[in-house]
C-alpha cells in the first residue's frame, strides 16, 4: 500500500494503517495537533483505517478543514453541558460554521449567565478528556436507540435518512450524538472555545415548527488566536448597523407600529432622500430611462396573470378574503405587473424599443418575523425598481447596460470590492416553482454566463435561487456578521410578455413578444443604508452626510458670526448647524467627533475680525485657519464628484 503525503513524499506499508498511526510516524508534534486527515481529497476521522493506495494530508487546526473539525466536536461537548445542566433540554443539530459553531435545543431560552455555566461544565467535560468513538446501528435499531433517550428531534432526522442506512453515533463518555463526523480523538484536543450569544431560531428554518434555543460558539487552535477573534466581534458590534444607526439616530423601531416596520429619522430620510435624488438623477439623464408612478396595491386579479399569486402569494399582505369579499386586494411586492400596464396603454412598434421604466417603489413583503433585522430584513422597503421592454436583439446589450449601472452605483458608494456575483438558475427538480419550459431557462441561463464571461466579472452558479419567471444575476455583499444579502438583481424574463399579452409591432407589420428585464440600480433603500452605515462605521463620505459641517462658536460672542457662516453654507448647499450651546469648545468638538461630522468651523475672534474659520476635518485633523469661501468651494467640490476621502483614524480616538 503506497500512501501519498502533501509533500510528495510516499510512503509503503505492507499493512493497513489509521490516519493517525500515519501522523505519529511523521512526527509527535503533528500527532498531538493533528485534528482529522484528508484521504483523496475527503476529510476522515484519525481513526481511519487506510488499506489502499490513497493521498493523505494531515489536517490540523492551522487548516479550514482541520478547524472545522475542532468545532463541530466542540459543538458536541457544548450538548454534552446542556444536557447535564439541563436535563429536559431536546437535542436537535449542532454544525461548525465559517465563525465557529452553533447546538440548537429545545428548551428554555438561555440567558448570558446561563450560558456561563455552560461554559464552566464543558471546561469540566474537556479535562476529563472522554476518548470520542464511532459507532453504527441499523436505522431501526437508531430509532429505538433516539426513541428510548426521549430525543424526537433526532428520531425525526434519522426517519428522514433511506430505510437500509447505517446511522451513525458518537460517544464521548456517557454521552451520545447521532452524527456522521469526523471528529477528534479526544474532548482534550479542545483549547480554546467560547460562547459567543445565544438566540431563536426555527426547526429546519420552519416558522410553522417549533421556535429552538440556538447556543452560538467559536473555539480556536490557541487561546492568542480566541482572544483575537473575540476582539474582532467587540470591533464589528460597533459597526452592525442595527445598533449604530440607533445611536446615530438614522433610524429606530417600535413596537406598536410592528417588526419589519423601522421609522426613519430625519438623518436617515435625509441620507435616503440623497441617495434617491442621485439614483433617479442618474438613470433618467445617463442611461435613458423614464418615470412611472404606480398604485401600491391592485386587486388580485393583477397577480393571477402575472403568476405571483400561485407562486408567491405567501409572501404578500392579501387584503381581504375571497371566499366572502367580491374583490381581494393585496399590497404589491414588486412593479413589474403595474408597469407593463403602462407599457400596454399604447400600441408600440419596434422602434420604440427599448423603453426603460424607473420607479422609485414602495414595496411590502411579508417576511417571517425570525427574519427581521434592522434595515436589512423589513416587511416595508423603498427600491430602485426598473423594468426594460426590449426587442430579443437589444436583450443582450440592455443587459450589459444594466450591470454597468449597478457597477457605477457600487463604484460611487466605494463598495464595488464588496460584492460578489451570482447566476441565479432553476431548479429542474422542482418544476412546480417555475413557469416555463426547460429550453428556455437553459437558453436565458446560458445567455447570462456568456455576459459575465465576456466582461470578466467572477461568479458563481447558484441553483434553486431564481424568480419564478426567469434566471438573474445577483450582487451579494455580507454583513459585518457574515450573513450575506442580495444588494441588485438584474433579471432575465422571456416569459412574462406572454403572461400579458406583451406585443411590439415589427417592421413587417407583425406582432412580436418582448423580453424585459427586471432590475435595481442601486436596490433597496433600507438595506443600502444598512451596508454603509456597517462599511463606514458610521464616518459616510461628506455627500451622503446628513450633516456634513457643524460650526462651532468659542463663546456666545461669536454666534452671530457662526449663523452668518451658516447661513453662507446653506446657500451653497453644504447641510451645516451652529452648536449654539453654551459648552466649552473642547466639549464641542468632541460632541462633533462622536457624532462623525465630516467637518467642524471653529469660530472666534481672530476668525470673525479675518472673515475666516478654523478647520478640522476626520480626514487631516486640524487643518488651520482657512478663508471662508475658499473651505466652502473645496467641501462643494467634494460633494459634487462625491469624492471618498480616508479617514484619520488617530482622530477617531
Amino acid at each position: 500500500m503506497k500512501i501519498t503525503l502533501k509533500d510528495g513524499t510516499i510512503k509503503e506499508y505492507a499493512e493497513s494503517r489509521a490516519v493517525i498511526d500515519v501522523a505519529r510516524e511523521i512526527s509527535e508534534g503533528l500527532a498531538r495537533a493533528a485534528c482529522a486527515g484528508e484521504v483523496d481529497g475527503e476529510v476522515v476521522d484519525l481513526r481511519t483505517v487506510l488499506d489502499k493506495d490513497c493521498t493523505l494530508q494531515i489536517l490540523t487546526a492551522r487548516d479550514e478543514a482541520g478547524l472545522r473539525v475542532l468545532r463541530h466536536t466542540c459543538s458536541h461537548v457544548l450538548a454534552e453541558a446542556v444536557k447535564n445542566l439541563f436535563p429536559d433540554a431536546k437535542l436537535t443539530i449542532g454544525p461548525a460554521i465559517d465563525t465557529g459553531y452553533y447546538y440548537d435545543f429545545d428548551a428554555a431560552p438561555f440567558s448570558r449567565e446561563d450560558l456561563d455555566r455552560i461554559e464552566k461544565e464543558m471546561k469540566k467535560i474537556i479535562k476529563k478528556g472522554a476518548k470520542l468513538e464511532k459507532f453504527t446501528l441499523p436505522r431501526e435499531e437508531a430509532i429505538q436507540f433516539m426513541e428510548e433517550r426521549g430525543e424526537s428531534y433526532k428520531v425525526e432526522l434519522i426517519q428522514d435518512l433511506p430505510k437500509g442506512e447505517e446511522i451513525s453515533f458518537y460517544r464521548q463518555g456517557e454521552f451520545v450524538d447521532l452524527c456522521a463526523g469526523p471528529h477528534l480523538m479526544s474532548t482534550k484536543g479542545i483549547k480554546a472555545f467560547k460562547l459567543t450569544s445565544s438566540s431563536g431560531a426555527y426547526w429546519r428554518g420552519d416558522s410553522d415548527k417549533a421556535m429552538l434555543q440556538r447556543i452560538y460558539g467559536s473555539a480556536f487552535a490557541t487561546k492568542e488566536e480566541l482572544e483575537a477573534y473575540l476582539q474582532h466581534l467587540e470591533d464589528i458590534k460597533k459597526r452592525d448597523h442595527n445598533k449604530l444607526g440607533r445611536e446615530m439616530e438614522l433610524f429606530t423601531t417600535v413596537d406598536v407600529i410592528g417588526q419589519g416596520l423601522p421609522l426613519l429619522m430625519p438623518k436617515g430620510a435625509k441620507m435616503i432622500q440623497t441617495l434617491q435624488r442621485w439614483i433617479e438623477d442618474e438613470e433618467d439623464n445617463n442611461w435613458g430611462y423614464i418615470r412611472t408612478k404606480t398604485p401600491l396595491m391592485a386587486k388580485s386579479d393583477l397577480y393571477k396573470i402575472s403568476g405571483h399569486w400561485d407562486h408567491y402569494q405567501e409572501g404578500m399582505f392579501v387584503l381581504g378574503d375571497e371566499k366572502k369579499d367580491k374583490e381581494v386586494f393585496a399590497l404589491r411586492p414588486m412593479t413589474c405587473p403595474f408597469q407593463y400596464y403602462v407599457y400596454k396603454a399604447s400600441q408600440k412598434s419596434y422602434r420604440d424599443l427599448p423603453l426603460r421604466y424607473g420607479e422609485t417603489s414602495t414595496l411590502f413583503r411579508n417576511e417571517d418575523s425570525g427574519e427581521m433585522h434592522g434595515l436589512t430584513r423589513v416587511r416595508q422597503f423603498t427600491i430602485s425598481e426598473g423594468h426594460l421592454i426590449v426587442r430579443p436583439d437589444q436583450m443582450v446589450e440592455e443587459f450589459k447596460g444594466c450591470l454597468a449601472l449597478a457597477k457605477k452605483c457600487l463604484t460611487t458608494l466605494g463598495v464595488e470590492e464588496d460584492v460578489t456575483y451570482h447566476l441565479s438558475k432553476w431548479d429542474p427538480d422542482n418544476r412546480e416553482k417555475y413557469i416555463g419550459e426547460p429550453e428556455v431557462w437553459n437558453q436565458t441561463e446560458q445567455h447570462i454566463r456568456e455576459i459575465l464571461q465576456e466582461l470578466e466579472i467572477p461568479f458563481v452558479e447558484d441553483i434553486g435561487e431564481a424568480a419564478f419567471y426567469g434566471p438573474k444575476v445577483d450582487i451579494n455583499a455580507r454583513n459585518v456578521y457574515g450573513k450575506e444579502d442580495t444588494m441588485i438583481t438584474v433579471q432575465w424574463d422571456a416569459l412574462l410578455a406572454e403572461q400579458f399579452d406583451m406585443y411590439y409591432i415589427d417592421q413587417n407589420g407583425e406582432k412580436v413578444r418582448p423580453y424585459i428585464i427586471h432590475r435595481t440600480s442601486i436596490g433597496c433603500y433600507e438595506r443600502t443604508l444598512a451596508w454603509l452605515i456597517e462599511k463606514y462605521a458610521g464616518m459616510f463620505p461628506t455627500w451622503l452626510c446628513p450633516e456634513q459641517v457643524r460650526v462651532l462658536p468659542i463663546s456666545d460672542k461669536y454666534l452671530d458670526y457662526a449663523k452668518k457662516v451658516h447661513g453662507q453654507l446653506k446657500e451653497n448647499g453644504i447641510l451645516s448647524t451652529v452648536d449654539e450651546r453654551a459648552e466649552k469648545i473642547g466639549y464641542k468638538i468632541r460632541e462633533a467627533r462622536i457624532a462623525k461630522v465630516p467637518y467642524m468651523l471653529v469660530v472666534g475672534e481672530k476668525e470673525e475680525a479675518e472673515g475666516k474659520v478654523a478647520v478640522r476635518s476626520r480626514f487631516l485633523g486640524d487643518e488651520g485657519q482657512k478663508e471662508l469661501q475658499e473651505f466652502i468651494d473645496a467641501v462643494c467640490r467634494e460633494i459634487r464628484t462625491k469624492e471618498i476621502r480616508a479617514v484619520q483614524v488617530q482622530e477617531q480616538k
